[in-house]
């Protein structure tokens, strides 16, 4: 399809050498220039999501609505003068 657009006159001349160095046409690299934002566009809009399956959980004993016990239990093990 014959369409007509505007472009920057620097773009035009680096697509223009990009056409001639790989053997192509200029509606070519604009078309591959495309292909590539648009499909780049689709993976940034559903991004992956990592899914964990198994175990997990608090330890039994911890009281996760206290700060205060959730953080012994992240400092357990740790020396006092680490904590400092």
């Amino acid at each position: 399809m014959r369409t007509t657009v505007a472009v920057d006159d620097n773009l035009l001349a680096a697509a223009k050498e990009l056409a001639a160095s790989r053997g192509v046409s200029l509606g070519r690299v604009f078309e591959d220039g495309l292909r590539a934002l648009l499909g780049r566009r689709r993976e940034d809009e559903r991004p992956e999501i990592p899914v964990v399956r198994g175990r997990g959980g608090v330890r039994p004993g911890v009281d996760v609505t206290s700060n205060r016990a959730l953080l012994e239990m992240l400092d357990e093990g740790t020396a006092l003068e680490q904590l400092r």
